[in-house]
């Protein structure tokens, strides 16, 4: 990933971040230092919260990273998978409903939702949901699109 530019956010600019991450996730970013990286070959940009990749924009919406979410375990918009799920998640691939234990039932069709597995909590990826949260937990079909997974481009970026 060639970064194209970067640069410090204004008071404002970080307050919009934190406050978009709480409403979503129900935490708070802290840092003492918020840099926006725009990169050339990527439809995404990150904010580096004291130099780590914490949170990005997604279509125009701050959320967090999988190494955001990590550092920050959100308490809202989750989706929690069954260890058999694990590997795909990993990989990248959509979430269906037989892999997911539980959701957020807050969850709306549309939101953005950080994607855990069950047994330590740990958020594997980041995705749009395509069902409410209450719809989530079924038989069959694909509730879930993957955005961002442990091991991408993203997972793998540093300054």
């Amino acid at each position: 990933m060639q970064v194209k530019s970067r640069h410090h956010l204004r008071s404002d600019d970080i307050d919009e971040v934190r406050e978009a991450v709480a409403d979503g996730l129900g935490v708070d970013v802290t840092g003492d230092a918020f840099e926006r990286v725009e990169f050339v070959d990527a439809d995404y940009e990150v904010v580096l919260v004291d130099g780590e990749p914490l949170v990005f924009y997604v279509d125009g919406e701050p959320f967090l990273t999988v190494k955001g979410a990590n550092v920050h375990p959100p308490e809202t918009g989750i989706v929690t998978v069954d260890a058999g799920a694990v590997s795909f998640v990993s990989d990248g691939a959509d979430v269906m409903r037989p892999g997911i234990v539980d959701a957020d039932g807050a969850i709306r069709a549309g939101d953005l939702v950080a994607i855990a597995e069950e047994t330590h909590g740990k958020v594997l990826a980041v995705g749009r949901a395509l069902v409410a949260g209450d719809d989530m937990v079924g038989d069959s079909g694909k509730v879930v699109e993957s955005i961002h997974h442990v091991g991408d481009d993203l997972y793998a970026f540093s300054i």
